[in-house]
């Protein structure tokens, strides 16, 4: 791609997330995010591949579904209540349908079949940025509506993505795909919060950038897309297979990895509400992710290559790909939770 359309593309990205940020007003935050989707458009598509071409149709019909269901709650909004701003969606139909459309805008469950498909087919760095910086602006709306919709339905959606996340990963080959899962299972905590304590969902949305995008710029470093490639990882890059290891158990949130932070002060805050029960299932749901990157790290670790293998070689070349963003990153996604008390002072 020329690199002028890109500089002006991830323009685009950065402005449409900043403008959602920044907007009080439904139709501003519209704006964004319609700016944000037709910006990754191109992005999705510059490969084309077939599947390429499908994943970036189906993600176009998507969101182009939600920002007219957002449009039109916005509308049916301040024609019954006279407001246009965000804060101010009192009306409970019309808070139901905008927190079911930036549900499907994220791809929380039931609304998440669209997000395993789109992402198995675009590359690595795409998929990284879909994963993280395209949730960031549904994401800042979710927690300004939270306040004004019935907690049974955050509730629901929180824990059918924690369940369906830790459960479709489960019998998945492709790496793309068990990433997918692995964000809808994320969002779900996040969700789960929103209205009781938005800064944990805060803390919970940094981390999980953070160990994505680490987990991403490993898989690129070491051009994994399926789980029976990594079996030969550790031929390549020793050091780097090691590290990718402790990241997807960092994503698990097993202690004492940065993962484990916000699902810990997520759980605290459930049973300081009362909610022992809610807490419970969220906890044993995140067993189910917990498995499948255990099995990610046990075909890093403790498998050899096949003889037979329909993936391309992967000699061992000397790889030019720069190493600072992805050293920064794995640093952040394995090291912070002796730092937790600090963070969680800064961001309260």
């Amino acid at each position: 791609m020329n690199p002028h359309v890109l500089s002006i593309l991830l323009i685009s990205l950065g402005l449409g997330t900043t403008l959602t940020f920044m907007s009080s007003h439904w139709l501003l935050a519209w704006m964004g995010l319609e700016i944000n989707t037709l910006a990754i458009i191109p992005l999705m598509a510059q490969k084309h591949h077939p599947r390429a071409v499908e994943a970036t149709t189906k993600y176009f019909l998507i969101q182009a579904t939600a920002a007219a269901m957002i449009l039109f709650a916005a509308s049916s909004n301040a024609w019954i209540c006279g407001q246009w701003d965000i804060n101010q969606m009192s009306h409970p139909i019309t808070s139901t349908i905008t927190m079911t459309a930036l549900a499907l805008k994220i791809g929380l469950a039931p609304l998440h079949l669209w997000l395993p498909e789109v992402l198995q087919g675009i590359t690595l760095t795409t998929g990284m940025i879909l994963s993280t910086w395209q949730k960031l602006a549904p994401l800042a709306l979710i927690i300004q509506t939270a306040n004004n919709t019935h907690p049974f339905l955050l509730t629901a959606l929180a824990l059918c993505s924690t369940l369906v996340g830790g459960w479709g990963g489960l019998n998945q080959t492709q790496l793309r795909k068990i990433l997918a899962y692995s964000s809808i299972a994320h969002l779900g905590w996040m969700i789960l919060v929103s209205q009781m304590a938005p800064q944990m969902t805060l803390i919970a949305l940094i981390t999980y950038i953070v160990m994505t995008t680490a987990a991403f710029l490993m898989l690129n470093n070491i051009n994994s897309t399926k789980i029976i490639t990594l079996a030969s990882a550790w031929t390549k890059a020793p050091t780097l297979t090691a590290l990718t290891c402790l990241v997807m158990l960092s994503l698990g949130g097993l202690p004492p990895l940065t993962g484990f932070m916000p699902k810990w002060l997520i759980i605290q805050e459930l049973a300081n509400q009362g909610l022992a029960t809610t807490a419970t299932i969220i906890a044993l749901t995140a067993l189910l992710s917990l498995y499948f990157y255990l099995r990610l790290t046990h075909a890093l670790t403790l498998t050899l290559s096949p003889q037979i293998t329909n993936a391309t070689t992967p000699w061992r070349t000397p790889n030019k790909q720069p190493t600072l963003a992805l050293s920064l990153f794995t640093i952040m996604a394995t090291c912070l939770l002796p730092i937790t008390p600090t963070i969680f002072i800064l961001m309260t």
